[in-house]
């Protein structure tokens, strides 16, 4: 009996599943289902997956950098500050008189300058007495002799005055160094700038400065036959109107007529100009001819007689041919000091008036 062969393609070949020995035991789980494409939806939902999930930190270490010392070393340490009710911050230099508040940098720089300045003085030399020459400079007197027996001489000059005598005041930082290098040397805005810092008074304007004249005090120096010291200053100006000084009477009529009645403060009928002290003017303006805005001596030369002797000199000749008598009323000063009134009240017999600038 002829056999038949039987040929398979492989179409109909079919795939031999394993059996399962007594050795492999059965696994239950379910065969996976065939990998299919991903759709373009699903392909980029995992990509930004991807990138939303943070990267890992890096571990800290406990090395310490030499950047990190160095910066620690560079920071400053700081100040512990404390109130202290019972004392006060502003003090009042016994040496140029400048009252400043104690703690505060910038106020302690400019006590510093200001009281540096005046120990050392400002002096006049041959350079300012010739261009001082050129600018209408004369000499009021000489051989004028003091309390302690020294011997000086009064000059008087415009206030305005340019130059050398009357730098302007520049703002620059290479004018602020020739400045500094230049302390000795007199110049007049420097001289004003301290005498408002010790009078803690504005600076005077440009009209007053055009309409006043500068009179100073020069003695001899002690350093050099060439040079001379400032002993004092005085701003003197062409007013029109000041008002005169009430009297302790006037200020006690403003009061109010009897003890008894309900008092009212002077200031309700006269103009208060230092209630410390207890000076009021009458309001009513008086024709007076000069004021003294500025009036300036050092504490080294004071008690000698100096302010008297220029405001004596700016009298007789501020205005020419017509000496002016401050006992009869043809002075003012402006807002003075303590000290200030003193000199006004001797020189002055009490006669003198208050203006305002």
């Amino acid at each position: 009996m002829a056999t038949t062969k039987v040929i398979r393609t492989y179409g109909s070949k079919k795939t031999a599943q394993p059996r399962p020995t007594s050795s492999s035991p059965v696994s239950e789980a379910k065969e996976s289902p065939p990998a299919r494409k991903r759709t373009l939806h699903e392909h980029s939902s995992n990509l930004a997956l991807e990138h939303s999930t943070p990267p890992l930190k890096r571990v800290k270490t406990s090395h310490k950098s030499k950047e990190n010392v160095n910066f620690k070393s560079k920071q400053t340490s700081l100040t512990q500050l404390h109130f202290c009710i019972d004392q006060t911050i502003m003090k009042t230099c016994s040496k140029c008189s400048l009252t400043y508040t104690k703690g505060a940098p910038d106020d302690e720089r400019l006590h510093r300058t200001q009281c540096a300045r005046i120990q050392r003085g400002m002096e006049w030399g041959r350079e300012e007495e010739k261009e001082g020459l050129k600018n209408g400079l004369s000499q009021m007197s000489t051989g004028v002799k003091l309390k302690d027996g020294s011997m000086g001489r009064i000059i008087c000059f415009r206030a305005d005055v340019g130059g050398k005598i009357g730098s302007k005041v520049c703002r620059s930082t290479r004018c602020q160094r020739q400045e500094n290098a230049m302390l000795n040397k007199f110049q007049l805005t420097s001289l004003l700038e301290t005498i408002n810092l010790t009078l803690s008074s504005p600076p005077l304007s440009p009209p007053t400065l055009h309409a006043s004249k500068a009179y100073l005090f020069l003695l001899p120096s002690s350093t050099s036959s060439s040079r001379e010291k400032i002993a004092g200053c005085v701003i003197a100006q062409r007013i029109s109107t000041a008002m005169e000084i009430a009297s302790s009477a006037d200020c006690e009529t403003a009061r109010g007529p009897t003890p008894d009645a309900p008092r009212t403060p002077p200031t309700a009928a006269l103009v208060a100009v230092d209630t410390s002290t207890g000076l009021f003017c009458h309001p009513a303006p008086i024709p007076t001819p000069l004021g003294i805005p500025r009036l300036f001596v050092p504490l080294a030369h004071r008690r000698q007689g100096i302010a008297s002797h220029l405001l004596s000199a700016a009298a007789k000749t501020l205005i020419h041919g017509c000496p002016l008598d401050p006992r009869k009323g043809q002075v003012a000063f402006t807002q003075p000091t303590g000290d200030g009134r003193a000199v006004m009240t001797r020189w002055g017999g009490g006669r003198v008036r208050i203006y305002e600038e």
